[in-house]
């Protein structure tokens, strides 16, 4: 080989060489340069996905600008968790274009998923920043750059609540929320508006000041009022410049009293139950909030749904989740017979007081009336000492274990045991006289020498076997229901204040109406509330009671009618026989000490408790109420 030719080899080698590392570094550049394209747009993904996009690079926009308009379009779409990715980026020269993939989480199981284009640009330091086109929106496709995005919760027709004959006690009507626009309202019109609605003079005055002086243009909610109690007010309130009243839907009761308690109050969603309701309210939400709406608020209300929708064109919505409807339930409440209790118990004026009517036959609940119609459920939850009502256990007791209605008993004015004087009501005497005598004038003293003989948990295993105490209140259905209480006595005292129904004992008014529909029925059955959907825990099962005392016990409840206690209440009632027991329970620490009144009975198929809080007694309190139900009923 000539040297020319080695010398031309040698340098056509060393050419290739150079040529090749000259490419190398030239894959590697655009490999480098791929990579910190794709590093910036992962990197605006990131902190998309964290709400801070403050510290990455733009072009086009400053960062504060663009992070301010992030703020702005985004707020609307809550706090909830959104997860931002790059799922493609193509580079060409100093311009790289791409898709993200967004999800936002706009309510609790549902996700707003979309591709947003991205574009990034290289600028003379290398640098590589997101492309913020002035005008243009990076949050969504199409989107506005000043439109906002508003994920907003949606709900589908809330369930009726039916009694025992599926007429709705429960079930949507318009309402309209008074309230108070804080940049419209004087202070002269909401003076006004004050005495209209029936508040304190000054108190809504202030609450517009307060708005004003801090800059709020909030609504300043006042009152809602049903149809026909806005259109009876309608004409004074268009008069008053500032006040508005926006119409809603939301269930209502026959009337704002009817079962109130019970039922329980609809209304705008609290902080409290927003933190407790695991993402199923927020901010705005309407939701059952007491009694029966706010338990079975889940099941009532159905699952709410969501939908994003846009500012500029809020029509057409980008995202929706329906929302399922809710379930209607159905109560064992009779209409009928729960306006007949309301109405009786109207005769307590302002005292509390409270009625449960019972279905002798199936156990199911008729009424749950309180008095006032606003507060607390007295009927279901109210713990009460329940005095001579728990006579009637007592007497089962007796009776079950051989003593005769006929047998001679003693009742003397007062009675030590164990140096503790008990005494009847107004410290009257029977002298001896038959049992049944001592029953149907509700002897104290007669009990207390008869407990003298009796075992400690004898009352006790004698109310669980009417229903009281016997534990049906943790399954009938809502939630604080009291079942009554009768301890096991621990003393001669205890014994004897258990037998006439002081001591530790205590009853609500439902716990004493299952105790009477016992012995009318002649055996123990579960109470039932609700009939749909079904409470679980439930044992419906009739369980026998003693025949032969049960049969002794109601003729000594009649005798208390028509030769005892509750003799003057029921001259010329309605509806045939009534069977009873009058009680009259001190409690507190007066001297004399205040007094509960009760009256427990039943006639014909329906069995009944009266509650009244404060009351000379039974008889001539209780009673009279227990009488005006039963007129009621029969009118």
């Amino acid at each position: 080989m000539s040297r020319r030719i080695i010398i031309a080899s040698v340098v056509t080698g060393v050419f290739a060489v150079t040529v090749a590392a000259g490419g190398f570094a030239y894959v590697e550049h655009r490999r480098q340069v791929d990579l910190d394209a794709r590093t910036a747009a992962d990197g605006f993904a990131s902190a998309w996905s964290h709400r801070d996009v403050q510290k990455q690079a733009y072009a086009g926009r400053p960062a504060d600008q663009v992070a301010a308009s992030f703020k702005s379009t985004t707020a609307g779409l809550g706090s909830s968790p959104v997860k931002v990715t790059v799922t493609s980026l193509t580079r060409e020269g100093d311009k790289a274009n791409g898709t993200l993939a967004v999800a936002w989480t706009v309510a609790e199981g549902a996700s707003w998923t979309y591709a947003m284009p991205i574009s990034l640009q290289r600028n003379n330091k290398d640098v590589w920043a997101v492309v913020a086109k002035e005008g243009a929106s990076l949050w969504a496709p199409g989107l506005d750059a000043k439109a906002k995005l508003v994920a907003s919760r949606t709900w589908g027709k809330r369930g009726n609540v039916v009694d025992r004959n599926g007429l709705p006690i429960l079930s949507d009507g318009k309402v309209y929320d008074v309230a108070i626009d804080p940049a419209r309202a004087s202070a002269q019109t909401i003076a006004a508006l004050e005495k209209l609605v029936d508040e304190p003079a000054g108190s809504l005055v202030a609450k517009l000041s307060a708005a004003k002086a801090s800059g709020s243009s909030a609504a300043i909610p006042v009152i809602a009022y049903r149809e026909a109690d806005f259109q009876i007010r309608r004409a004074r309130l268009d008069a008053l410049v500032g006040v508005i009243y926006p119409s809603r839907e939301q269930p209502l009761a026959l009337s704002s009293a009817f079962a109130r308690p019970l039922l329980g109050s609809y209304g705008p969603v609290t902080a409290e139950a927003i933190t407790n309701g695991k993402g199923r309210y927020i901010a705005g939400d309407f939701a059952g909030l007491s009694g029966l709406s706010g338990q079975y608020d889940g099941i009532l209300g159905g699952t709410p749904g969501v939908k994003v929708t846009r500012s500029d064109k809020p029509d057409a919505p980008l995202f929706e989740k329906a929302a399922t409807a809710g379930a209607p339930m159905t109560l064992t409440l009779d209409t009928k017979t729960q306006t007949a209790a309301e109405a009786a118990l109207a005769r307590s004026g302002k005292i509390p007081s409270a009625m449960v009517a019972v279905n002798v036959t199936t156990g199911e609940l008729l009424a749950v009336a309180n008095s006032p119609a606003l507060g607390i459920d007295r009927a279901l939850h109210g713990r009460y000492p329940p005095g001579s009502t728990l006579k009637v256990a007592t007497t089962y007791s007796l009776l079950s274990k051989g003593l005769s209605p006929s047998t001679p008993v003693l009742c003397p004015p007062a009675v030590v045991v164990d140096g503790l004087t008990m005494r009847n009501y107004e410290h009257e005497t029977l002298g001896l006289v038959p049992f049944s005598v001592d029953f149907a004038h509700s002897c104290n003293t007669a009990f207390v020498g008869l407990a003298a003989k009796m075992r400690d948990s004898d009352v006790h295993d004698a109310a669980a076997a009417l229903g009281v105490g016997s534990g049906w209140d943790t399954h009938l259905g809502i939630a604080g229901t009291f079942g009554g209480s009768v301890p096991v006595s621990t003393s001669n005292k205890e014994r004897a204040a258990t037998a006439f129904g002081q001591a530790r004992t205590e009853a609500s008014p439902v716990s004493l109406a299952v105790m009477a529909a016992s012995v009318a029925r002649g055996s123990f059955l579960e109470p039932a509330l609700i009939r749909t959907p079904a409470v679980a825990g439930a044992d419906r099962k009739p369980r026998p009671l003693n025949a032969k005392a049960v049969v002794e016990l109601r003729q000594l409840m009649r005798l208390v009618v028509t030769n005892g206690t509750a003799t003057a209440a029921f001259k010329s009632v309605p509806g045939g026989a009534v069977y009873g027991k009058t009680g009259t329970a001190e409690h507190g620490s007066k001297n004399p000490p205040e007094t509960r009144a009760w009256f427990v009975g039943w006639q014909g198929n329906v069995a009944f408790a009266v509650l009244v809080e404060e009351g000379k007694s039974g008889a001539t309190v209780a009673a009279p109420i227990a009488k005006a139900f039963l007129e009621n009923l029969h009118r």
